[in-house]
């Protein structure tokens, strides 16, 4: 059993700046949608196997909420400064397992943790 995707979700009027955030900001490779869920707006992104699916529906705030995806990068320190360059704010972390980490948050408020083994 592995893994297939992981479905995030950003409310209509954020779709543009998100898929911005992880199309151009994180650089992940859009994947096609099959033709039948095309018409509800969002992207999908693969990445070393595993797809991320950004779904457009209204939803509560979720700017508290402690769920999020973690990106293993090999260069957190780059993608520290394209993200605050970028206008996200970072959320600092301690680094654990060998892992300097540290969070932000999309543009719909989804937690973000970028991590780096070190």
């Amino acid at each position: 059993m592995r893994i297939h995707h992981i479905q995030i979700t950003a409310p209509p009027e954020q779709e543009a700046a998100c898929r911005e955030f992880y199309g151009t900001l994180l650089n992940l490779e859009e994947i096609p949608k099959p033709e039948p869920l095309r018409a509800r707006g969002g992207a999908w992104y693969r990445l070393d196997g595993i797809e991320l699916h950004l779904g457009i529906e209204k939803l509560s705030d979720a700017s508290q909420s402690k769920r999020h995806v973690c990106f293993e990068v090999s260069d957190l320190n780059s993608i520290r400064i394209r993200i605050k360059e970028a206008g996200y704010e970072i959320e600092e972390a301690t680094p654990i397992d060998g892992m300097g980490r540290f969070f932000t948050r999309d543009p719909a408020g989804n937690k973000v943790e970028l991590a780096e083994p070190c």
